[in-house]
């Protein structure tokens, strides 16, 4: 959601081409499912970008909703149409429903661009008693071993300093009223075609790329075009929390 609302203006038509529902993506969401308990009852998706974890949710039983700052990102995800609960455009640190509402909500890919003990305080305030959120990330290992940052070193140096590690996510949960987090880490094998890695490159396909400047991005796409090799191998290393509102 806070994501640099521009960027992602600019994004979220080729959004989900670029960024593939995949085995690796499925993990993550049964990850997430498992971790704060997403099956029924009333779930929000807090930055919830084109709707696809709605949209899932959704299928799966649960009266989903869906929140992001980004009106483009909406108007994608509006596709959707969930039963029992729809989109608005807010911010996680304002959101825009009454206390206790929800039984569980999500931030996955999101927490990087949130003002957290802000945007976890309202978590908080927006859950019932006993309600849970769950989020997913990456860790910060992650940047040392992704491919596009072997290509693009900047990429590793920007993340790092934007990606809050696992303790830092932990203080501010239970900061914010949250009991203490439980936490899972995730590695996923990754193999990409050299076309589409060099595509996904070129798309911007991640935030980081929209911080780079034309004549950066220009230089880095020239310099893959020699160096990645076929096919283009990597490993996303995630981590994965469950808190409980008291």
């Amino acid at each position: 959601m806070e994501r640099g609302d521009a960027a992602f203006a600019e994004l979220a038509g080729r959004y989900d081409r670029l960024r593939p529902v995949d085995a690796g993506w499925w993990e993550i969401l049964d990850a997430l499912v498992e971790a704060g308990r997403l099956e029924a009852g009333r779930v929000l998706d807090i930055g919830c970008g084109t709707g696809r974890v709605v949209d899932v949710l959704a299928r799966r039983g649960a009266r989903a909703w869906g929140v992001d700052s980004s009106a483009e990102m909406l108007a994608e995800a509006r596709g959707c149409r969930p039963p029992g609960g729809g989109f608005k455009q807010a911010r996680a640190e304002r959101l825009p429903f009454k206390d206790g509402w929800f039984d569980a909500a999500v931030m996955r890919q999101v927490v990087q661009h949130l003002e957290l003990d802000a945007a976890f305080a309202e978590a908080a305030r927006v859950l019932c008693p006993g309600g849970r959120l769950a989020i997913a990330t990456f860790h910060p290992d992650h940047f040392a071993s992704v491919w596009v940052a072997q290509v693009v070193p900047r990429v590793a140096e920007i993340d790092r300093a934007r990606f809050p590690g696992p303790e830092r996510l932990a203080a501010s949960l239970v900061g914010a009223g949250f009991g203490e987090p439980e936490v899972r880490r995730l590695r996923q094998a990754v193999t990409l075609s050299r076309a589409e890695a060099l595509e996904r490159l070129r798309g911007r396909f991640i935030s980081t790329l929209h911080l780079l400047s034309d004549e950066e991005l220009a230089e880095a796409v020239a310099r893959a075009e020699h160096e990645l090799p076929e096919p283009v191998e990597s490993t996303l290393d995630w981590v994965v929390l469950g808190a409980e509102r008291p």
